[in-house]
């Protein structure tokens, strides 16, 4: 389920690491693990680690903007307790979520190629297969959306990737979209803070309902 720290499947992004394990030896530069607890009925699937940040941290989106508007709405929200601290011993602690990436390492530019996704996916694949009270999945952007309905066996032409929408790709799993929480998007005002927790509130009252 968790690629080996050394993992050579893709020679694009093994070379990008090893480069950084040069640069920066005190870095995680490795495939990032999930972060939470296996039998949380909430899975966020972002895209791919950021080099400056879960690559960093070890952490899925630790350390970089990003993580800032997901963790502080995941505590708005319940989903987790703590102070979020743009590090991985900030003593934040996920409730009934998990997060992970659809691809591992970063990516060069943070740009994946259809051979980081396919090399990626059995591990998404299995990451799903491994929660046994999983009920929603959020997507973080169009390439994690994809990559879920590839991982679940579902073709996508009957789901469309859209901002806030819900789908029920299989019986009893909500997939939910959001654009993600770059700093790309927020900078450009695609995505906002009140936007964001409309998607996590309606998942929480999905969750309670």
């Amino acid at each position: 389920m968790t690629p080996d720290r050394d993992c050579g499947l893709c020679p694009r992004l093994v070379a990008y690491r090893e480069e950084y394990r040069a640069r920066e030896p005190g870095w995680f530069n490795a495939p990032v693990p999930s972060f939470g607890e296996l039998d949380a009925q909430l899975l966020v699937v972002g895209q791919a680690p950021g080099v400056n940040g879960a690559n960093r941290t070890g952490r899925p989106f630790t350390g970089d903007y990003a993580g800032v508007l997901l963790y502080e709405t995941l505590v708005k929200f319940g989903f987790a307790k703590g102070v979020y601290q743009e590090r991985a011993d900030d003593g934040l602690e996920l409730v009934n979520c998990r997060i992970t990436n659809a691809v591992r390492c970063a990516p060069p530019q943070h740009k994946v190629e259809t051979s980081d996704k396919a090399h990626c996916n059995p591990f998404l694949q299995a990451e799903i297969a491994a929660m046994p009270k999983l009920r929603v999945i959020l997507a973080l952007g169009g390439i994690s959306h994809l990559m879920t309905l590839k991982a679940l066996g579902v073709k996508p032409a009957g789901y469309v990737f859209g901002h806030g929408a819900m789908h029920t790709p299989r019986a009893g799993l909500l997939l939910a979209d959001s654009y993600h929480v770059s700093r790309y998007n927020t900078s450009t005002k695609r995505l906002n803070a009140a936007m964001f927790e409309k998607v996590v509130g309606d998942i929480r009252g999905y969750l309670r309902g």
